[in-house]
């Protein structure tokens, strides 16, 4: 089968940072660690696991992010090379293991993909798998699969981005019949922004500020509200079709920066806060808004954050980080603000009960609490790789919110 994957070679990284700075295209061009090949289906890895032709297999920031070389190395002993990219996966289960009940084949399921120590098969699990924490596994390393955080990250699962992956039983979620594929592959990236905000959860009270109208910034303002929020919500946007978005999933007020002559002071206004001008540098902001969450995980985004956080506020890294630079950190220190981090998923609690993120997301769309496919605006063939990368790094031309590799 067909598949892109990222070949984790020493030279190839090698050329792709140094021809990278002429040109991005050297990224996924032909000498880089990015191709497209063939390569055999992944193997049931126990009598646990199941195969699933893909349908639809999403295209994520941190996907580009590793295509652009952008992660730390400090990441990479927890994946396996070489590895099938994909791990925003929906589709058919087209064959079961002898110890599997749960799914038949011919079912359309939904897949979580984080591989913690339940489908690596780890007799004693982790103290955080314990908890429900399993984006905090201490076994990404360990069990029966090659290391990886997820499916998609490590060798032996395969991954969305090519026409067949493995997933252990427990990670598979059948799909009602009303429940469509669209709605199911953008479930990972509400899962991304729904994680958070259960965990900062604001009072009907606050102001909350979201840094960012990308998929996950939309998937932020659609999470306050599936789960009942009437705290205010301002985002802040790049692009009006991303404002427009915003405002349609239940933001208050959005503030688009291709729109504002100064959206520094445009944002302070809408927040109610107060521009100040220090001596020399950047304005910075008195009051702001109670919870903030930074979906953007660039170094303005960032430092703008903390200066729109008001005394006493939380800050939520919600956006990928690895080398921000010229980031104040004064206002964490000066108005005492919380900063918290978030990773992708993980368990939850809700309404007094044990779940984890990827059953809740698909509970409240089943429920009708929100409806995700409109967040799919691109459909890409994986024959058309390099397109749907290219579209991904030029989306005010694009105008990609999400986008997804479709297989028939």
């Amino acid at each position: 089968m067909k598949a892109v994957q990222f070949l984790g070679t020493v030279p190839r990284y090698l050329f792709s940072k140094a021809a990278g700075a002429l040109t991005e295209r050297a990224f996924y061009g032909p000498a880089s660690g990015v191709v497209l090949r063939d390569v055999q289906e992944p193997r049931l890895p126990s009598a646990n696991w199941v195969k699933v032709k893909t349908r639809y297999s999403g295209i994520c920031g941190s996907d580009i992010n590793l295509i652009l070389l952008h992660d730390s190395p400090s990441s990479s002993p927890y994946v396996s090379f070489p590895f099938t990219f994909g791990h925003e996966n929906c589709g058919t289960v087209v064959e079961v293991g002898a110890n599997v009940d749960n799914v038949r084949v011919g079912q359309r399921v939904l897949v979580d993909p984080v591989l913690s120590c339940g489908p690596r098969e780890i007799a004693e699990p982790c103290d955080f798998c314990k908890r429900g924490d399993y984006s905090l596994c201490q076994n990404f390393t360990e069990g029966i699969v090659s290391p990886g955080f997820a499916i998609g990250l490590c060798r032996d699962t395969g991954g969305g981005w090519g026409e067949f992956f493995v997933a252990h039983k427990s990670q598979v979620i059948p799909l009602d019949d009303d429940v469509t594929f669209e709605d199911a592959v953008v479930v990972d990236a509400f899962c991304s922004a729904l994680h958070p905000v259960l965990r900062n959860f604001p009072d009907d009270r606050d102001t909350c500020l979201v840094m960012g109208a990308g998929v996950i910034g939309i998937s932020v303002v659609a999470a306050l509200r599936a789960l009942g929020s009437r705290a205010r919500v301002v985002v802040m946007a790049k692009y009006p079709f991303q404002a427009e978005l915003a405002r349609a999933f239940g933001a208050d007020d959005v503030v688009c920066s291709r729109a504002s002559a100064d959206y520094f002071g445009d944002l302070a206004k809408t927040l109610g806060g107060k521009v100040l001008k220090p001596m020399v540098g950047k304005r910075i902001v008195q009051g702001g808004a109670d919870v903030v969450f930074e979906c953007v995980g660039s170094s303005t985004s960032i430092d703008d954050a903390l200066r729109f956080t008001r005394s006493g506020g939380r800050m939520v890294l919600v956006g990928l980080a690895a080398f921000p630079k010229g980031v104040d950190w004064t206002p964490i220190w000066l108005n005492e603000i919380t900063v918290r981090g978030s990773f992708w998923c993980g368990g939850e609690t809700y309404e007094g009960r044990k779940t984890t993120t990827y059953r809740l997301a698909y509970e409240l769309i089943k429920n009708g609490k929100v409806s995700l496919s409109r967040l799919l605006t691109h459909k890409f063939r994986v024959g058309d790789y390099k397109k749907a990368i290219e579209a991904n790094l030029h989306k005010s031309a694009s105008k990609v919110v999400k986008s997804a590799f479709e297989f028939d």
